[in-house]
């Protein structure tokens, strides 16, 4: 991990974190080996981009942590991990985790999730968004 490419915020969001400090730890060195990716801090939690375009986001549950690839819904998914949060989240899919042993067997599944995502920003494709009027809404 190059100095340069962390953010002092996100250093003390991890030496806060009294819960999924470990797991967060080896979330952080996975995503971080991938050398485009630049850590930020966005809606209190590190965030990771490629050119200022956010990529995948580190956060932290009751009872799991996960990280959020926020054009999740492009990825491929070849293990069938990636998790839609509700039927109403279009684009970002989470990897959940529940302890850190699992994170360790799984690091290089997650590290070709991150270079995905990476891929997907660079290409430059988007998420076709449903409109409002296409959501099913209470009468």
């Amino acid at each position: 991990m190059t100095k340069n490419r962390l953010n002092d915020k996100a250093e003390v969001y991890f030496t806060r974190a009294q819960e999924w400090h470990d797991e967060y730890k080896a979330l952080r060195a996975i995503i971080l080996k991938n050398e485009d990716l630049t850590e930020d801090y966005k809606w209190m939690h590190p965030c990771y981009t490629l050119n200022d375009k956010n990529v995948v986001l580190i956060h932290g549950f009751k009872d799991y942590c996960a990280l959020l690839f926020q054009k999740g819904a492009l990825m491929k998914d070849p293990e069938h991990k990636l998790i839609q949060q509700t039927k109403n989240v279009q684009a970002a899919r989470q990897l959940r985790f529940t302890s850190l042993a699992q994170i360790e067997a799984e690091s290089e599944m997650i590290a070709a999730y991150v270079d995905e995502a990476v891929e997907i920003e660079r290409s430059g494709k988007k998420v076709e968004m449903k409109k409002t009027e296409e959501y099913d809404m209470p009468q």
